[in-house]
């Protein structure tokens, strides 16, 4: 069993751990990322060493990993570990504007490259929420259209993205996030977004983008991969 008081928890134990680590706040110059694509090639995995190095993530993402369902912090239980990785990268190196979690993404916070890939194992092994925040429910068969248009190729016609690409699940995740990362995309505040979507956002207004973020949230992903209402990590009490 392991034991999360110990460790700073909220947007305040961010800064402290930022200031703990001597890492800045924010985001912004290029910094190593080799222990990270190393991380990507490890198959072997410890699932308790990987229990360990999640308690780190559990101060925004929770003990759950279900983010909040605002969209503040996104969902990232049951995600691909490559997309996972992939992301941190993203965030370390400066691709990604995200001074909250960017003192996560350092080595001093994260460990080994081994560390590294067991953490994404294990967050990719737990269950995900039942109840993913969800918007308005409007203009659905719009949203539905667009998505299956531009959108199922690399994610999946039920969302559930591409394990072996690196492509993100994002079924089951928060509307507010969906729409956020969805424009910062399209606007270029995600600096190393795969041009071809890029492209195909740009024609996007603030109605479609709504439109089939709306859909994608309620896009539900299998029944085995979602946890029972009012589960709680075990491994964290």
């Amino acid at each position: 069993m392991n034991n999360i008081g110990n460790r700073p928890t909220g947007i305040t134990g961010v800064m402290v751990l930022a200031a703990m680590l001597g890492a800045p706040v924010q985001a912004g110059g290029k910094h190593d990322t080799k222990d990270l694509d190393e991380a990507l090639a490890i198959t072997e995995v410890d699932r308790e060493n990987g229990i360990d190095v999640f308690e780190v993530c559990t101060a925004c993402h929770g003990v759950n990993g279900w983010g909040k369902p605002d969209g503040t912090f996104p969902q990232i239980a049951g995600q691909h570990p490559k997309a996972i990785i992939n992301a941190i990268k993203d965030i370390r190196a400066g691709n990604r504007d995200n001074p909250t979690m960017y003192p996560y993404t350092e080595a001093r916070a994260l460990g080994s490259a081994q560390d590294i890939a067991d953490m994404a194992a294990y967050i990719s092994q737990l269950p995900m929420t039942p109840e993913n925040g969800k918007g308005p429910g409007k203009n659905l068969a719009h949203g539905e259209k667009l998505y299956k248009r531009d959108c199922a190729g690399c994610h999946g016609a039920g969302g559930e993205g591409n394990a072996a690409a690196g492509f993100p699940r994002i079924h089951g995740q928060h509307f507010n996030y969906l729409v956020r990362q969805f424009e910062w995309i399209r606007d270029g505040r995600r600096r190393n977004a795969n041009p071809g979507m890029v492209q195909v956002m740009k024609p996007y207004n603030h109605d479609d983008a709504w439109a089939v973020m709306d859909y994608v949230s309620r896009l539900q992903p299998p029944k085995d991969r979602l946890a029972p209402k009012g589960w709680e990590n075990p491994d964290y009490d």
